[in-house]
This record gives structure tokens, sequence and C-alpha cells, in this order.
């Protein structure tokens, strides 16, 4: 669910994530760590101490100690988390997955619920502080220490407590949470347009745009004559060359942002797509 990327063992030494079925419990000692979150399922994120920052590409969330957002399913985010006023990161992920959702469906009486009922939008949403939410992750805090091992049926009990949270919050969120249709198609190319950067393999991108492998790779020939990994390489080496042409980046840096994660590699397409070398448009 969280992939942290790093080749440096002794800091990895110093981050702990446990998961007491489906409540991950997140200790992170170090600095200021990068996780690229992509998570399938619904999901409440508390920050007990330290802070966590969460990037969309489009704006940055900023979760204090004693705050709480909500995250939808499908959702491709950036966390930061960092110790902050001298104390270490640690926070408490609910992972609603869609069987525990189906299981509560009937349970929290929400078994008609209406055809137009309002919807709220699908992205970050961070929580009032509520009596609810202070209550269950403060009855979590023992878990903390590594030693204390949860029962499975007492973290189904705080999943349960998360999601009645969520729905006495706003009664909304149960016409997100219990939708058990598949995600509805989005456009192919805008998707790809505002994500080519990130390094997707082609499942995820069919997930992402609500389709099966098939059905994606089918949609996207009828969008492009290239596939979608020589689509990705086109794209990303067009938003290099605008961004070496602005001028005040170095080569390396454009390679990273655009998504290339080899320098070398960038170079050799670069010079087969434009016939000149990086260093022709921005001396190294």
């Amino acid at each position: 669910m969280e992939q942290m990327r790093t080749d440096d063992r002794e800091m990895e030494k110093m981050r702990l994530i446990f998961n007491y079925n489906n409540v991950f419990i997140s200790f992170f000692y170090d600095g200021s760590t990068a996780c690229i979150h992509r998570s399938r399922e619904y999901a409440m994120n508390y920050v007990y101490s330290g802070e966590m920052v969460l990037d969309n590409g489009e704006k940055e969330i900023h979760v204090g100690k004693g705050e709480c957002v909500f995250i939808p399913r499908d959702h491709h985010i950036t966390l930061y988390k960092r110790p902050l006023d001298g104390e270490k990161y640690c926070g408490i992920f609910l992972n609603f997955t869609r069987n525990f959702l189906r299981e509560m469906f009937p349970v929290v009486g929400h078994g008609q619920l209406p055809p137009d009922a309002p919807r709220l939008r699908p992205e970050v949403i961070k929580l009032p502080p509520t009596a609810e939410i202070t209550s269950l992750f403060s009855s979590m805090t023992p878990y903390f220490n590594p030693e204390v091992k949860p029962q499975d049926d007492v973290m189904h009990l705080k999943l349960q407590e998360g999601l009645l949270a969520l729905l006495h919050i706003d009664p909304r969120f149960a016409t997100m949470l219990f939708d058990f249709n598949e995600p509805w198609k989005i456009d192919i190319l805008d998707f790809m347009n505002r994500n080519y950067m990130h390094e997707f393999t082609l499942e995820e991108l069919a997930h992402y745009t609500g389709r099966s492998l098939a059905t994606f790779k089918r949609d996207f020939k009828k969008v492009s004559d290239l596939t979608p990994e020589k689509w990705l390489i086109r794209k990303r080496l067009d938003a290099a060359y605008a961004l070496m042409q602005e001028g005040g980046r170095k080569i390396a840096d454009v390679c990273t942002q655009v998504g290339f994660k080899n320098q070398s590699h960038f170079s050799t397409a670069f010079k087969k797509q434009f016939g000149i070398a990086p260093t022709a448009v921005v001396p190294a």
C-alpha cells in the first residue's frame, strides 16, 4: 500500500510499520520521508505526533498532531512523514477494504441508499476533530508500543468505530463508501497527461482509468497510434525539451522531474527523438 524508496538500510531500521488487520501503526524516527501512496481502498490517517504532508501534484495538505484526514480509494498522492517540534512521526492508518465495507453495509443501517443521494467529491478531506475521532485514536495509543500486539477482533471494532465516525461527520460518506460498482472509465489521455511523470505499470494505468488490462490496451489504440510505453516516453521528452528551453535547470533535474530514472537512457531517447543531445539545449 505504501512504497518507501531508499537505499540507506540504516535509515530503514529507524522506520517501523505494523499491520494489525488493516490498521497500520507507523513510526518514523528519521528526517522527512517521502512515500508513494497508491491505496486501492478508502482510508483514514491520523497523526499522533510529528507531521504529514499530502501532495497530489496540485496542492499540499498539512496534517499536524491530533489531526486526521480521509483518503479516497484509487487516489495517487505522495506522503511526507517527518518529525516536528522534537517529536518523531507516529501515525495510525485505518484501511477500509471492500470486503469490510460490504460486511458493514447492512450493519450500519444504510441498506436503502436513494440513487439520487448527494455525493462527496473523491478527494483528500481533512476531518474535523470530533469526539468520536479523538476517542477512537486515543484508545489505540497503547499499540505504539511494539511489544503490545492487539487482537484482530479488537482492530475490527476500531475499523467499525472509524467508519461510524465518518458517517456521523457527513452522511454523504455513505454514498461514496458503499458504492460497490466498478470505477467509471475516465479519459485515458487526460489521466496520462496529468500523471506521465509517475512510474506506473500498465496494470496500474488500467486500474486507475477504470479498465481491465485488455480493455485499456484496446481503448488506447483508439486514441493513439503509439503503444502506452512509447506515448509516455514521447510525452516525457516533449516536457523535458520545454523545461530546458525555459532555462535555469540542470539536465539531471529535468530528467528526474519528467519521470526518467536513468540519465543515460534519457539522453539516448532525447537524441533519437530530436536529433540533438540534451547538452545542445542546456550546456552541461
